[in-house]
């Protein structure tokens, strides 16, 4: 594990695949509309490519790209590619031989995919990478990125064949897809350092991590400790199945432990959150409570031992600072609350806290809450301050 100061941190690319990999899980496909709003968000919370579809599977996707295309002015915009040669040409269509336009071709990374799913062999599939790279750089493209699928369950020697054929025809960009979420961070790891050991320096080496097992952000972090150079991710996590790595947990670990890692990245932390809401509201995603960073209750907590921690100093508490996500720290009163919040709110509003008036108030705030409330610490502070006027008056 590197570490170093700030002078030494790699920069780590993002490559944003909310509105690709995240938009093609069941519920939640979005109008090209919707789309160029949540791309627009992208680039302000700086990633440095949004990925707008994949044209070949749609006109609605088709028409994303060019909106896309037509109003991104710094990030750059990927679109999706089969290794076909009708899938370039329509990306090429959609996007056209524009400087910030990735073309990102997939091709078939294992046995199993190759045997069960396409029915053709290594030898073709090595050589339909190599054509539809040539006919991308043939329209005109400038950024191609090569993406193995399946990788993780791949041969290194199909692998390399693979990688190997797509820089010698152009490719920029080399990405690992852990297309099942089979891999270890461990076994990824050693995946993504072999590769690397394989690619000039100045190709990129990017992830691409599904969560099936929990895994998709322990992988990713693997992969720049490998020697990964750019991270695909979607916001909120969301994508196939279980979805890929979440964005926002990438930015914060690497915005607190980048020089463990010896990297960081130029996300806009307070902007996440924003552009999450946008995101809810776009495919009805209802709100987490327990996920990090932007769930319901990644800053809120009512455990009585928790609360007069935070009382004292939130960092008993609190790793991450809320205010630099966008967010507010909330305290809120219930069953699992106990009298150092009820002591507080009392000395707040400048009432006499004698622990006779503290255990009545536990008893009917707290010891008697129904199961399931919580009230939020200000709407309570509110409703204390109307019930002691003249015990305030007194003091």
């Amino acid at each position: 594990m590197t570490t170093g100061n700030a002078s030494e941190l790699r920069r780590i690319s993002v490559f944003d695949a909310t509105l690709r990999d995240g938009e093609q899980a069941p519920g939640n496909a979005m109008s090209a509309q919707r789309k160029v709003a949540l791309a627009l968000a992208a680039e302000a919370y700086g990633a440095d490519v949004v990925e707008a579809g994949f044209p070949g599977s749609s006109a609605e996707d088709a028409e994303a790209t060019r909106l896309i295309a037509q109003n991104l002015t710094t990030a750059r915009f990927a679109t999706f590619n089969r290794a076909s040669i009708s899938d370039v040409r329509k990306s090429m269509l959609a996007g056209g031989a524009h400087p910030r336009h990735q073309v990102q071709i997939c091709g078939t990374g294992s046995d199993l995919h190759l045997r069960h799913k396409r029915g053709i062999t290594r030898e073709e599939s090595v050589a339909e990478v190599r054509d539809a790279i040539r006919l991308a750089v043939e329209l005109g493209a400038t950024d191609v990125s090569f993406g193995v699928e399946d990788a993780s369950r791949g041969a290194l020697d199909h692998i390399k064949a693979l990688v190997s054929t797509a820089v010698e025809c152009g490719a920029g960009t080399v990405i690992l897809a852990d297309t099942t979420g089979c891999a270890t961070p461990h076994e990824y790891g050693t995946l993504c350092a072999a590769v690397r050991s394989w690619l000039p320096d100045e190709v990129i080496l990017s992830t691409h991590c599904h969560d099936d097992m929990g895994l998709s952000l322990a992988n990713a972090l693997a992969g720049i400790e490998a020697g990964a150079d750019q991270i695909q991710a979607t916001l909120g996590g969301i994508g196939e199945r279980a979805g890929n790595t979440p964005l926002e947990e990438l930015a914060a670990v690497l915005a607190y432990k980048s020089e463990q890692y010896g990297a960081t990245t130029d996300i806009r932390l307070e902007r996440l959150y924003p552009a999450h809401e946008l995101l809810a509201e776009a495919i009805a995603l209802p709100p987490y409570r327990n996920k990090a960073v932007v769930g319901v209750n990644s800053f809120a907590t009512e455990a009585g031992i928790h609360q007069d921690g935070m009382l004292k100093n939130p960092l008993n508490y609190e790793f991450l600072d809320p205010h630099r996500f966008g967010r507010e720290r909330s305290l809120l009163v219930g069953r699992h609350s106990g009298r150092a919040v009820l002591r507080y709110l009392l000395t707040r509003i400048g009432v006499d806290d004698d622990d006779g008036r503290v255990d009545e108030l536990y008893e009917e705030l707290v010891a008697n809450t129904p199961v399931g409330f919580c009230e939020d610490l200000e709407d309570l502070a509110k409703r204390l301050d109307d019930r002691f006027p003249a015990a305030r008056a007194d003091a």
